[in-house]
């Protein structure tokens, strides 16, 4: 489809399109759509809310720190009291997305693309968004010896992790935005796009078949200690630097029937935010810890202490710049002109944050009535 056109929604769904050197290496990391099913960490105690349980999803990376340390610490099955936790982790948007319309989970962390295209695909039907969790996190990462200025970027193959997800996307904004032309579908133009699976990054990267990636920590710190350079950091491109990378999506059927447990999975979340905030050692510690239990291996130190420190960990959703990165997938030609409006349910997290001796998060005109 031609990229002027403005007739597909935000293509999450469809698939990687890997380098064809690595597609056998992309086979061995196991990389898939596949949840994991995660056994209890601590056990359920005490009063039990409205639901026996609740099913929590989140990704294996540092810019869902706030679902690792708030799960590897028993703060959210703390909230719960004696309703249980059950925690399936996701390599990918898509893949959580169609476990929440499918009722094999009740909450998750994702990305805003992924919202963003739940929701619109649905009508506003299926999922809400009640919290945020991280902003920041993503760099462009390159070959020094093949870049050494932004304008270099031009001609090079720069690769993102998924064609129309969140930095997909930043990333095609950030080229039209340089005066660039890229065919969003293709990839191809004055930029060579690669949609290429963040697991195999590194290794293309190595390889040469790329010079560069925008990309999520800890991807861009990977690719930094195998000799990358930092060019930029999305942040500086936004205002204040802050942008939404991680919000917190609930079912509506489970946002209706079971209020009190969305609310107390908003205070895990409140309350495991400001512990990172507080304790960031202790927390990237912790993350680490649950990365190494979720992937087998802990994050080297050279790359989560290079990672750690361009998170920021907030329970704001940046409403506002939700709205920014869908006008971006729109301009791009990947998404339709949506209506958000209804994607945001705040009131939890700002009882919850009201609670705390906090100020309220606002919607940006995007909430429900």
């Amino acid at each position: 489809m031609p990229a002027t056109t403005r007739t597909t929604p935000l293509r999450g769904l469809a698939a990687v399109a890997t380098l064809p050197l690595l597609i056998g290496a992309l086979a061995s990391c196991g990389y898939g759509s596949q949840a994991k099913t995660d056994v209890k960490k601590v056990a359920a105690t005490g009063e039990k809310l409205s639901a026996d349980s609740v099913r929590l999803g989140y990704f294996p990376n540092l810019t869902h720190a706030t679902a690792l340390v708030g799960d590897q610490e028993g703060i959210f099955q703390k909230e719960l009291g004696g309703t249980e936790l059950k925690v399936s982790t996701f390599n990918a948007g898509p893949s959580e997305i169609e476990a929440l319309n499918a009722g094999s989970i009740d909450i998750g962390f994702i990305g805003p693309s992924p919202a963003i295209n739940g929701y619109t695909k649905s009508k506003g039907q299926n999922l809400r968004i009640v919290g945020g969790s991280a902003s920041g996190g993503v760099k462009l990462v390159v070959n020094p010896a093949k870049i050494k200025t932004l304008d270099d970027v031009k001609g090079k193959r720069i690769a993102t992790p998924q064609h129309g997800n969140t930095q997909d996307v930043a990333f095609l904004n950030w080229i039209s935005e340089k005066g660039w032309k890229v065919d969003a579908e293709s990839g191809k133009g004055d930029v060579s796009v690669l949609r290429t699976d963040n697991k195999v990054t590194p290794d293309a990267y190595k390889s040469g078949a790329i010079d560069g990636a925008w990309v999520p920590e800890p991807t861009a710190s990977k690719l930094v200690s195998e000799g990358a350079k930092v060019l930029l950091d999305e942040s500086t491109l936004w205002p204040g630097d802050k942008f939404v990378i991680t919000n917190i999506i609930v079912s509506q059927k489970f946002l209706k029937e079971h209020p009190d447990v969305v609310e107390a999975v908003l205070r895990g979340s409140v309350k495991t935010n400001a512990w990172i905030n507080a304790h960031p050692d202790k927390a990237k510690e912790s993350a680490n810890s649950r990365l190494k239990e979720l992937s087998g291996k802990p994050l080297g130190a050279r790359v989560i202490d290079g990672a750690w420190p361009s998170i920021t960990f907030t329970d704001d959703p940046l409403a506002a710049t939700l709205q920014a990165q869908a006008d971006h997938a729109v301009k791009a030609g990947l998404l339709e002109e949506p209506d958000l409006k209804g994607i945001y349910d705040l009131r939890p997290l700002n009882k919850v944050l009201k609670a705390e001796g906090r100020p309220e998060v606002p919607d940006a005109g995007l909430g429900v009535k």
